[in-house]
């Protein structure tokens, strides 16, 4: 999703392109203290308050880092590392409630980074500087080669899709724009189910995804609004009170940047170098939008197609999973199966509520069956948060 305040994969997001800073591959840093009894360089507290977002420092030397944020304020907010940029997800730690603590784990490469806390989970956020030292960590587990193939399968599974995403939008917009809204709305959440596999992808690729997926209610004063959700709402405006639908020369304005900005996101796909973290942090962050969007319903607010995206979701949670799956397997047995389970259980309920070759409209879920869904996706979350920990 765009950055809005119902955010919730994480995913530390998945890193971009080879040009940038690439993370550091899986390193053996799992000790707290040093032989001296020090505390450990890459485990940083972080404190996040309504007015700050105070770090135990602002430097650590490259490798595995984990940052233990913990919310002090009032209102839910979020944790980020950035590239230097400001604009590029290395890390993500989403709906960090207030009096929670969440752990956030990457890698990271020598250079300078921005930490952010968002209160509120709105806005750029409190930043600062934050930079990485050069050391001599180098990868030790013997499990490297698991690895290797795991980063390459799932490179693999996100070009796929955004090979697919480029097709069907072009038939969606195609659609749009000569009038046939009918067939526009069957194609909307067929199309979109390759962009919700991918997301935290895209959230890696700056401003990428507030262009194809910012919702009405989280524009900010001046912003400008396109991409899918501004083009939802006019293909399903009974909700819109008042509303006027566009024009033809409207709906050939938005339908050309949806297609020509999901173009942009095919071509930086294609230069994508990814790390076990960004995986298993994306998987994660993947069932975060679905507690915060797609099991509330404020995703597809007009449209009322939430649990396409939901299952998307829950797609490219599972993919990630499964790319690390044999890496899991070595490594925590009892993790590996418990998060299996969790998805299986998960997609039993989904399935239960499929209409032919999609799925009921939210409109027509029950409270009751609302929250079963809910109950299984934080059944699934719990053991999910653990795999970044256990991979790295």
């Amino acid at each position: 999703m765009a950055d809005r305040p119902r955010q919730g994969l994480v995913l530390a997001s998945l890193a971009a392109v080879a040009a940038l800073p690439l993370l550091a591959a899986c390193t053996d840093n799992s000790s707290s203290a040093d032989p001296a009894g020090q505390p450990d360089p890459r485990r940083l507290t972080v404190k996040a308050t309504d007015t700050a977002c105070t770090l135990s420092a602002t430097t650590a030397p490259s490798g595995r880092l984990t940052f233990s944020v913990t919310n002090g304020g009032s209102t839910v907010t979020e944790f980020y590392l950035l590239q230097q940029d400001g604009k590029t997800i290395v890390g993500e730690m989403e709906n960090i409630g207030p009096g929670l603590s969440r752990d956030l784990v990457v890698t990271a490469a020598t250079g300078s980074y921005v930490t952010a806390c968002k209160p509120g989970m709105v806005g750029d956020g409190i930043r600062a500087a934050f930079t990485v030292t050069a050391s001599d960590a180098e990868p030790t587990n013997a499990d490297q080669e698991l690895i290797a193939q795991a980063t390459e399968e799932y490179e693999d599974y996100v070009r796929a899709q955004t090979d697919h995403l480029v097709a069907a939008t072009r038939e969606f917009t195609a659609a749009y724009k000569s009038g046939r809204h009918a067939q526009a709305r069957h194609l909307y959440p067929r199309a979109r189910v390759y962009w919700e596999r991918i997301e935290p992808v895209a959230e890696s690729f700056g401003d990428i995804d507030p262009k194809l997926d910012l919702r009405e209610a989280d524009l900010e004063a001046g912003q400008a609004w396109t991409g899918w959700h501004r083009i939802e709402k006019d293909l399903w405006p009974a909700r819109a009170h008042g509303y006027q639908q566009l024009s033809a020369a409207g709906r050939a304005t938005y339908a050309d940047d949806l297609t020509s900005t999901t173009k942009v996101l095919y071509d930086k796909a294609q230069k994508l170098t990814i790390t076990s973290d960004q995986i298993s942090n994306g998987a994660r962050e993947l069932m975060d939008e679905v507690a915060t969007g797609k099991v509330t319903g404020e995703e597809e607010y007009w449209s009322r197609t939430d649990l396409w995206d939901f299952q998307a979701n829950v797609d490219g949670a599972r993919a990630g999973f499964e790319a690390l799956r044999p890496v899991l397997t070595q490594r925590d047995p009892e993790l590996e199966a418990a998060i299996a389970g969790r998805f299986d259980a998960l997609q039993k309920l989904l399935d239960g509520h499929r209409v032919g070759d999609g799925f009921q409209t939210y409109d027509a879920l029950s409270k009751e069956q609302v929250k079963t869904l809910s109950d299984a996706v934080n059944a699934l979350s719990e053991p999910l948060s653990k795999l970044t920990a256990a991979v790295v």
